[in-house]
């Protein structure tokens, strides 16, 4: 089976976050997806198949670790570049994926982007999460901001702290976590960057993920328009020594328009794989 490994969220080698696809994966059970998954160890691996809805070019099935998600960012971008690299195209001007949560519209242009799905789930947080936010986090109740929950498949949380410099020192305390699934905010002064980002989600066999599409989708959901502009740069994984990148805009108004997630993306790692 041809592979491909597409680093996503940077225009610079090495400095994004990874996603393991294997192509023409039609012939593969759930086990073997799982099994090569967690042997991978990336934050997510993706299958390509054939799509069960006309409306979509292809279909994809994203894993982690510990087990299998209806949507996440990075793997879509990842799995549309490697689609369209191995000669993949689309029915229209833009790529359509079919994936657990639906349909993902995919745009082509100096980076590739795509369209935040529906929230799963939205709205406020009530105090008893606060306070295990807050101690899973290892800060204040009172430094907690805000907060949202912003799932949009994986399970997301959304927390704003006061600063990008307060987010970069957390030091979480991973066994208090349980089942959250945490995405941290906090911005910039000034600078290229509005905000930086951190994921905190042990519970899919990897405490921090590098650079996250789907958390960023939520959070431009949440704040594009009134906390944050309506077109901003996020920075995400420094302190993992990546230099994630992801270019967000809204279109409409704010907290119903549609919001747009892009990267950059580049193959890394090119051949075949035998399961």
């Amino acid at each position: 089976m041809r592979f491909s490994q597409v680093d996503v969220f940077s225009a610079e080698p090495l400095l994004g976050n990874p996603v393991a696809v294997v192509h023409d994966a039609a012939g593969l059970s759930d086990e073997q997806m799982a099994a090569f998954a967690r042997w991978t160890n990336l934050s997510e691996t993706t299958f390509l198949l054939p799509p069960t809805d006309p409306a979509a070019d292809y279909r994809l099935r994203i894993w982690t670790p510990g087990g299998e998600l209806p949507f996440a960012g990075h793997p879509t971008l990842g799995s549309a570049h490697a689609w369209l690299e191995a000669g993949g195209v689309p029915a229209g001007d833009d790529v359509v994926q079919e994936c657990g949560a639906g349909l993902v519209t995919i745009r082509r242009g100096d980076r590739l982007s795509f369209a935040a799905p529906p929230l799963t789930r939205s709205g406020p947080v009530d105090e008893a999460d606060l306070e295990a936010i807050a101690a899973a986090l290892r800060v204040g109740r009172d430094d907690l901001v805000d907060a949202a929950w912003i799932d949009n498949g994986p399970g997301w949380v959304g927390v704003l702290l006061a600063d990008a410099a307060t987010v970069l020192a957390l030091e979480p305390d991973w066994a208090a976590f349980g089942d959250l699934k945490i995405g941290v905010v906090g911005p910039y002064a000034d600078g290229p960057l509005a905000v930086e980002l951190r994921a905190f989600c042990p519970g899919y066999g990897m405490p921090e993920d590098p650079v996250t599409g789907s958390l960023n989708a939520g959070v431009g959901q949440w704040l594009a328009g009134t906390r944050l502009p309506r077109s901003y740069v996020a920075g995400q994984g420094t302190v993992l020594q990546r230099a994630g990148r992801v270019h967000v805009s809204l279109v409409g108004t704010p907290g119903t328009g549609e919001v747009w997630v892009g990267g950059d993306t580049r193959t890394t790692v090119a051949g075949s794989v035998d399961l």
